[in-house]
């Protein structure tokens, strides 16, 4: 008997701290909470909207967003310290890696874009795409970001 009181004493302290720790909460942040973003023409060809951005603090990395382009907006050139997940949620889009052929993707799709990896992503030339991205943050930094994809390089 012994034995169990110190067993629930130690659980009982252990909840009191736990509980006394609000970084350890769940949080929620919720839908529309978060104003949408537009993505800058330094990184993005055409109309893109960026909504839902978050940025876990260390000793997390991972953050990411919902990013929803018009047909034929699209990403720079970019490449992630630690590669990029994307799940294409509605239409059809184009990713490619620097050298490699342009891939279509629609959703239910999930790409995986290895670390260092020169690649883009957007939308098809004439319907519109939106994908969740998610990347792991390194030192600080998500994207290195590159030049314009040409209309060239997209036609292609």
């Amino acid at each position: 008997m012994k034995a169990i009181t110190l067993t629930l004493s130690a659980l009982l302290a252990f909840a009191s701290v736990a509980l006394a720790q609000p970084e350890q909460a769940v949080v929620v942040t919720g839908a529309g909470s978060q104003p949408s973003g537009t993505g800058s023409a330094d990184n993005f060809t055409g109309s893109v909207r960026v909504d839902s951005r978050f940025q876990r603090n260390a000793p997390a990395r991972i953050g990411g967003g919902i990013v929803t382009f018009e047909p034929g907006a699209r990403t720079a050139w970019h490449t992630h310290p630690l590669g990029q997940t994307l799940i294409v949620t509605a239409g059809v889009g184009l990713v490619q890696h620097w050298g490699g052929p342009i891939q279509e993707i629609r959703p239910g799709d999930v790409v995986w874009i290895p670390p260092g990896i020169k690649h883009w992503h957007g939308a098809a030339a004439s319907t519109g795409m939106t994908h969740i991205a998610i990347a792991e943050a390194l030192d600080g930094k998500s994207v290195d970001w590159m030049e314009q994809v040409s209309d060239q390089q997209y036609r292609r």
